[in-house]
């Protein structure tokens, strides 16, 4: 059973992986793109719901709703991410969510840091700082928009996480899934409803096809293999995503990675794995 859990998180990494692809094959604006890869998987988890008889916005749906919306906020950023900018800093940038989480459960949840996290907290900034390197600091150049929406989707994802984590005991995990994506439906559609000329057919295909391959199903290995694998075992797997990510903008999209790239990545990675690692062990994640 273990070995299947593996493959099916692995599965779900892949999955993942294909973000970028789905984001730069479309023409859409970044608040476009948001409404149908998130009203596909909140359409879904709603007539789940409704089949089974549970009752909507019950429990504390006022902070869930509010979790939802920071995941509005984050989706909003992490599209215009991967349009400003190459799939390698977005990718690479995005997944220092785990720095945000740490100091943000800090601040709100006044837990304590340890100075190995302190240490593994600046190592991860140094990190953001190399991939950064060599990159005009202006907002007029499309790369440092789109690092910066990165950065600012990472600190947002932490945020919704965190809201999430603490109400996940009373809500199935298709719930948690409706949740996530219910905001983002109705702040969105206003911009798809004035934009001019409206979504072709074959955008509104491919960000629909990425709600459901990723938003949904992507979710469900993800899900699936949680349940039977230690929650650290199922963390260090989903790294699998960025290598995927990666090679993917090298072979396909023929983008370049440079040195500092590559160094900065792995240093953000590395840091935010550890210190994702022992926040599983400790039961505090």
């Amino acid at each position: 059973m273990k070995n299947k859990a593996a493959i099916a998180i692995i599965i779900g990494a892949l999955l993942a992986g294909l973000s970028g692809l789905f984001i730069k094959s479309a023409s859409l604006p970044p608040a476009s793109y948001a409404f149908f890869r998130t009203t596909v998987p909140a359409s879904l988890m709603a007539l789940w719901i409704l089949s089974q008889g549970i009752r909507f916005l019950r429990g504390n749906y006022k902070l869930m709703l509010l979790g939802s919306a920071f995941n509005a906020a984050r989706m909003y950023f992490f599209f215009m991410a991967y349009i400003m900018t190459s799939i390698g800093n977005a990718v690479l940038i995005s997944y220092t969510w785990p720095i945000f989480a740490t100091l943000l459960s800090a601040l709100i949840l006044k837990e304590k840091v340890s100075r190995r996290n302190v240490f593994l907290l600046f190592l991860a900034f140094g990190g953001i700082v190399l991939v950064y390197i060599n990159k005009p600091f202006s907002f007029e150049n499309d790369d440092f928009i789109g690092m910066s929406a990165a950065l600012a989707s990472a600190a947002l994802y932490a945020c919704s996480i965190i809201i999430f984590k603490k109400e996940a005991d009373g809500y199935t995990r298709n719930e948690l899934l409706f949740y996530q994506n219910l905001v983002s439906v109705f702040v969105f559609l206003p911009f798809v409803l004035l934009q001019d000329p409206p979504p072709s057919l074959t955008d509104i295909g491919i960000s629909s096809a990425h709600g459901l391959i990723l938003g949904t199903i992507g979710f469900a290995f993800f899900f699936y293999g949680l349940k039977y694998l230690p929650a650290s075992t199922a963390s260090g797997l989903t790294y699998i995503e960025v290598v995927a990510a990666l090679l993917l903008s090298i072979f396909w999209m023929k983008e370049e990675l440079t040195l500092n790239m590559l160094a900065g990545g792995a240093i953000i990675l590395i840091s935010t794995s550890l210190l994702r690692s022992q926040k599983k062990d400790t039961g505090e994640d």
